[in-house]
């Protein structure tokens, strides 16, 4: 058995015992790209990216390949054209053993250190800026699974053994106030409130340092509050169970968010105490949709109760409670950016699901998922089924939510009579559904179209009223997307102090609470960066792009990782127009390919 290991210093074993590394650090940086690429690479690019500074590219890398064989001694690797790859099972990466969800967790907790850890490429300045998003991606993803792993003993009574993953979790990426959140969860949980509390003070001083953020109330509930706990003294019996189910999920639809919660809490207790586990799964389900969706920074408690939900509908059979949850922990991920572990969930839900209306939702999700990561084509196929079973079952608000997320792929793809139909559409079913509390999305992307051509006063108007109204409900998604419209808008006024002071809103709208969409949050602040590089303000856009390039790489956005390096290109770093090509060939995106021509 042959083992590859790439995170912290890299090294090569064999039936746990060193073996002599290959020579040469270009050795290691092409051995990672090859295990890490998703697909088979030639030896023309290999030469190009890690060797063209040398007198013969294409023999230095023939050199270096015939390197690795001796090293890994395994017949038939590394060799035609593209390079081959396939070790085959007698070969162990450390990567694939923490980023893979099908594998044993334990190794979670020993991953230490960053990929190539310490190492550079200063000749290599496109690899060295792939090395950079890929540390970031691996870290995100180590860090994903460790919250999954979190919650899900979290969920199942085994609060001792999910503190050490909330632990790494907060390692990894100790600014996520949700990876604090989960480490108290499973602090109190063990009955140590001292410890919980503390951990509460560190995530407290770490925000208010770092971001200049206050944390959540989430946060110091946490310490004290378990998911199932009653507000109010429990009624009794299957039926009072049932009723408070009812109860809350009406309560939920009409507003009224603390009524509603409470009800489910009762009913998620009741059912318990009275052993009907299938009621207690929807009450569960249930309790952590409306976390999830009715209450800004409540995912961590959400997704805990979603997790309690999915053990209890596998257990009677429940699949439509199960494919409600698995589609909602989904919808989590995916506004976190968490690509992969979003895609489980999301593709368990589908194969759990049964009805149009379950397969439309779901769709939409995996939609936008790959929207968010630049996977156009999969994106469509998605969002089309995901129209078209809502039209079907009439469902109108998913159909309308699906339009708007396919209405606003085709803009960013800068295909404009086709995103204006999608949004029109969207906008007519919003109306007849009297939906106001989703109306400024897709009125701040119809407000870009009419940006684009032009048409600032219809811009001017449609931005203003989707920013009043996504004041009057609070959601920090829509108040961000409409001030970053804004923003442009007074820029395309020539009223730049004006468009700095919107674009300023608007990021801080972006994180005013832990469980935002990092997507938005990424849209704003390539907009903003936009602005300054125009007006020649280096200093406002430097610290800028720097937190877009982190939190693209973080959150597997393709598009945004590669439009930060078209601005710093525009800034004066020459190597990175070349880096930004490398990075986006694989995005299908007309409006991305005739941005870097």
């Amino acid at each position: 058995m042959l083992t590859i290991r790439l995170l912290g210093r890299p090294a090569i074993e064999r039936e746990d015992a060193a073996i002599r590394p290959p020579r040469g650090r270009k050795a290691w940086a092409l051995l990672t790209y090859l295990l890490l690429t998703e697909r088979p690479q030639s030896r023309r690019h290999l030469s190009e990216l890690l060797f063209a500074d040398a007198d013969d590219p294409l023999g230095a890398l023939r050199w270096t390949l015939a390197e690795l064989r001796r090293t890994l001694s395994i017949p038939g690797v590394l060799t035609g054209d593209p390079v081959i790859t396939a070790f085959g099972d007698d070969v162990i990466v450390d990567v694939d053993l923490v980023t893979r969800d099908d594998t044993d967790p334990a190794p979670l907790l020993e991953a230490g250190g960053e990929l190539l850890e310490d190492m550079s490429m200063a000749s290599s300045s496109a690899f060295e800026s792939w090395l950079l998003v890929e540390r970031h991606r691996v870290s995100a993803r180590i860090e994903a699974r460790c919250r999954q792993v979190a919650v899900s003993l979290l969920a199942a009574g085994q609060a001792r053994d999910a503190i050490g993953y909330a632990a790494r979790a907060v390692a990894r990426n100790p600014l996520e106030e949700g990876n604090h959140e989960l480490l108290v969860r499973s602090l109190a949980a063990t009955g140590d409130r001292v410890a919980a509390l503390r951990q509460v003070v560190v995530c407290e001083d770490i925000l208010r340092r770092e971001l200049g953020l206050e944390s959540s109330a989430a946060l110091r509930e946490a310490a004290t509050v378990s998911t199932g706990n009653p507000v109010a003294p429990p009624l009794s019996g299957r039926a009072a169970g049932s009723s408070q189910l009812d109860a809350g999920r009406a309560a939920i639809v009409a507003g009224a968010v603390d009524a509603g919660l409470q009800c489910l809490r009762r009913a998620v207790t009741e059912a318990s105490r009275y052993g009907d586990p299938a009621l207690q799964g929807r009450a569960l389900a249930a309790l952590g949709a409306a976390l999830v969706h009715a209450v800004r920074g409540r995912d961590e408690e959400g997704s805990i109760a979603l997790h309690e939900a999915i053990q209890l509908s596998t257990q009677t059979g429940d699949r439509a409670t199960a494919a409600r949850a698995y589609r909602e922990l989904g919808f989590v991920e995916v506004q976190a950016g968490r690509r992969d572990t979003a895609e489980e969930w999301l593709t368990k839900a589908q194969a759990t699901a049964e009805t149009d209306a379950e397969f439309a939702a779901l769709l939409g999700l995996r939609g936008m998922n790959a929207s968010d990561f630049g996977d156009y084509p999969a994106a469509f196929g998605y969002l089309i089924e995901s129209v078209e079973r809502a039209a079907r079952c009439a469902d109108h608000r998913q159909e309308a939510w699906s339009l708007s997320i396919l209405g606003r792929a085709h803009l960013l793809r800068g295909e404009k009579d086709e995103a204006a139909a999608a949004l029109q559409r969207s906008l007519e079913l919003i109306f007849q559904q009297r939906w106001m509390a989703f109306l400024p999305w897709p009125q701040t992307f119809r407000a870009q179209l009419d940006l684009d051509a032009g048409n600032l006063d219809a811009a001017g108007d449609t931005l203003e009223h989707a920013w009043e109204l996504a004041c009057q409900l609070g959601d920090p998604c829509w108040e961000g997307v409409a001030a970053r419209g804004l923003g442009l808008l007074n820029a395309s006024r020539a009223d730049y102090t004006t468009a700095l002071k919107w674009q300023d809103e608007a990021a801080f709208r972006c994180i005013r609470v832990p469980d935002r969409y990092q997507w938005v949050h990424a849209y704003a602040l390539d907009a903003a960066v936009t602005t300054a590089l125009k007006h020649e303000d280096v200093v406002r856009a430097t610290p800028m792009l720097d937190t877009l390039a982190t939190l693209a790489a973080h959150c597997d956005m393709r598009e945004f990782v590669v439009r930060a390096h078209v601005h710093r290109w525009r800034l004066g770093d020459g190597a990175a127009l070349g880096t930004a090509r490398l990075l986006s060939a694989s995005i299908d995106n007309p409006a991305l390919e005739n941005l870097l021509r």
